[in-house]
């Protein structure tokens, strides 16, 4: 018994990916045995709301399938399968579109959201580009407190071992800050970044500064207020959003919450029981048994639940709205896994209370549909939570394809992307290569491993290494530009930084060494996302691929830009009526397109 089902087809789902609460949709499955469907079968479509019973609807036969439609009035996660005569069809994939496998109850997913759900416009269609302040640009000094080490040796490698006591420190500062930031804004903005996002600026004791010390201040380091607002100014100037690090999980033991070590005017949550931030911390033993972030200690975690603190993140003269009022784009939460969905939907409100489009995006490493983060199902996309996530896997995908030469995970990670995820989200995605978090993208493509960061601290590719590293990046970079969402360019990728993971991926750019030539094309690929309408909510379509090729189209009702990625040996040819321009190189061809041996092109039809 066979039939052909594919949740992408419209022919198959009426609507596409997830969709608004209330809305219709229409279910088919198409005979594909041979001969003619049998007359003495019939169908159900069994569909259940995630941990909820099930319910199996008839379906209405057709000469060549079964059909059903359906209501959906409440937001949530569903899954869905079909019984055939008794037997169960259903295998989750969206590839060959078969259902497959005899009583196999692998399922297909809903995400139904909620009908008022929008994403900023802004962020569509745009370039984003983190920066991690201390190492972009250094503009004067500024001074630094007496715990901290200045380093004086810009480009120098970070400090990496552990103390005397076993802890690595992380408080070597290099003295990049925010003028040096609205120094670089014409090449940010020549580079078609519209969107910056930044790292934790608030003060902190550390140089990562995910050990906030206080949310109402910026780190001296880094500047004051007024090189802030210069900085919002002139992004906004030239048509760039900024994005704030909000980390509200935790905060460090050296704040003004805390105040381990005594430095702040405070009575902090260590000092006393009788803190006014006493409840925001949980003790098992008082004072130095308490609840941290992965059971690091300098990183106390934050008790949710505290009214106090959610009047201190959300209130009127809270963290949130201070910053919002000074004119950013939004925020980016670090550990969004670890707030509670309560917490996100306050978040939420206030955020868009006081900005309506400005952006919230969370860190998920993985499908945020559905994830299952400390036993419970989280509610990321389903209208009050989250506009973005960080794309991971599609991260995951793109370096697999273009280290391995084979479309099979990032075709599946594609259509998983546009099944599980609503529109809104879909094109205002993170689409990363490398964050603070992961090694630089070139490192990973140059493939030499490391055991330890003792070696990773003397390793670095040769000038061969650097161009076949290079090589594969473009491929990625080309993808990562072209597939829905919004590219995330980690600061100096387009400069061929090179450096394994935290601390060796966070070094200072190199400003005195321009690699012209890959800066050049990152620009280009900025510009054609400026110059396409399709890039922002254009749909996505598969025209071609096989295991070491993909081309594609994204298309709306302005444009229509096509893509094709061949990394294999083998050449093709692909048929297009009319004449094309790839914009890559300039090249212009008449009905026939051929994707050479470990190629790749961007072209659109010539009007």
């Amino acid at each position: 018994m066979n039939f052909y089902y594919n949740p992408l087809n419209k022919a198959c789902k009426s609507k596409t990916g997830a969709f608004a609460r209330g809305s219709i949709v229409t279910f088919r499955i198409y005979w594909n045995g041979n001969g003619e469907m049998p007359h003495d079968l019939d169908a159900s479509f069994v569909f259940f709301q995630d941990g909820k019973e099930r319910t199996a609807l008839s379906m209405h036969r057709l000469d060549d399938g079964f059909t059903v439609s359906l209501k959906f009035n409440q937001i949530g996660l569903y899954f869905y399968y079909f019984r055939v005569s008794g037997e169960f069809f259903g295998c989750g994939k969206w590839r060959d579109g078969v259902i497959c496998g005899k009583n196999d109850l692998r399922t297909w997913q809903i995400t139904v959201y909620d009908e008022s759900y929008e994403t900023p416009a802004w962020m569509k269609g745009g370039t984003m580009y983190q920066i991690f302040p201390d190492r972009f640009r250094k503009a004067g000094e500024l001074p630094i407190a007496d715990w901290k080490v200045r380093r004086d040796d810009w480009g120098g490698q970070p400090t990496y071992k552990p103390n005397e006591y076993g802890k690595v420190l992380n408080n070597d500062f290099f003295g990049g800050n925010l003028n040096g930031i609205t120094e670089k804004l014409d090449y940010l903005q020549a580079l078609g970044v519209t969107v910056l996002y930044l790292n934790p600026i608030f003060e902190a004791y550390s140089n990562h500064r995910y050990d906030t010390g206080d949310y109402m201040k910026i780190d001296a380091q880094l500047g004051t207020e007024e090189d802030f607002d210069r900085l919002i100014c002139a992004a906004k100037e030239r048509g760039i959003h900024v994005v704030l690090d909000a980390v509200l999980n935790h905060t460090g033991a050296d704040s003004r919450y805390f105040n381990k070590y005594g430095r702040y005017d405070s009575v902090g949550a260590y000092q006393s029981k009788t803190s006014p931030y006493a409840d925001w911390f949980h003790f098992h033993d008082f004072p130095d048994s308490y609840d941290s972030w992965w059971g690091i200690d300098t990183l106390p975690a934050v008790n949710e639940h505290s009214a106090s603190y959610q009047e201190f993140v959300f209130g009127e003269e809270g963290v949130l709205k201070k910053w919002l009022r000074h004119g950013i784009g939004g925020y980016r939460l670090d550990v969004a896994d670890e707030l509670p969905d309560f917490f996100l939907q306050k978040l939420r409100a206030a955020v868009k209370q006081t900005t309506p489009d400005a952006v919230v995006i969370g860190e998920v490493w993985e499908d945020a549909s559905n994830k299952i983060a400390y036993s419970e199902r989280r509610q990321y996309l389903q209208g009050f939570e989250l506009d973005s996530v960080m794309n991971y896997p599609l991260k995951d995908a793109i370096i697999s394809f273009v280290q391995s030469g084979n479309t099979s995970q990032l075709r599946e990670t594609l259509y998983m992307l546009i099944d599980h995820y609503p529109k809104e989200t879909l094109d205002c995605l993170m689409n990363i290569l490398g964050t603070h978090d992961t090694p630089r993208i070139l490192t990973v493509l140059g493939g030499k491993t490391c055991a330890n960061k003792d070696e990773m601290a003397v390793t670095s590719m040769n000038e061969k290494e650097v161009a076949r590293a290079k090589a594969k990046l473009k491929m990625a970079a080309v993808l990562q530009f072209t597939l829905p969402g919004v590219p995330c360019v980690y600061y100096g990728d387009e400069n061929a930084m090179q450096g394994y993971q935290d601390p060796f991926c966070r070094g200072c750019f190199d400003w005195e060494h321009t690699d012209e030539e890959l800066l050049a094309f990152y620009q280009k690929l900025g510009g054609l996302r400026k110059q396409f309408s399709a890039f922002r909510t254009g749909e996505f379509d598969e025209l071609f691929s096989d295991g070491g090729c993909i081309v594609y189209e994204r298309r709306d009702r302005e444009s229509v830009v096509y893509t094709y990625v061949n990394n294999s040996s083998g050449v093709y040819t692909v048929y297009f009526k009319g004449t094309y321009k790839e914009h890559l190189t300039g090249k212009i061809f008449t009905d026939t397109l051929i994707c050479d041996a470990f190629s790749y092109g961007i072209f659109s039809k010539i009007k």
